[in-house]
């Protein structure tokens, strides 16, 4: 299964050119709703990802949870995410049945509560 789809990529695309117009005109960003949730199988680590870096294909925005109990917004190479393995051996994978209920900020919220991503 692709990490991502050609439709996740596309929208999380198109949230990232948003936001770089956004930001170049007043310098305040937009609050997506989360695209794509992954995640490692054997393990507790956890990405809602909201948009791509328009410059760097490579670099997503979103909120990430390495099972560390401190869940941040920021940036993530999703090289990095894919060549990841759990506790036993598992790679990451995308969860199929994820659909965003709220923006990014409601989720962050309630992880920073709750400490870990609760979606």
């Amino acid at each position: 299964m692709a990490l991502i789809t050609k439709l996740h990529f596309e929208r999380l695309a198109q949230n990232g050119r948003e936001n770089a117009v956004r930001i170049s005109k007043d310098g305040q960003t937009i609050d997506h709703f989360p695209v794509v949730k992954l995640f490692t199988p054997d393990g507790s680590a956890t990405w809602l990802l909201s948009e791509i870096d328009p410059v760097d294909n490579d670099l997503a925005f979103g909120l990430c949870d390495l099972g560390l109990g401190s869940p941040e917004l920021g940036s993530v190479r999703l090289s990095d995410i894919a060549s990841l393995r759990g506790r036993l051996g598992l790679p990451v994978e995308r969860d199929r049945h994820f659909v965003a209920v709220g923006r990014l900020s409601v989720y962050a919220a309630i992880a920073h509560a709750e400490g870990r991503i609760v979606a």
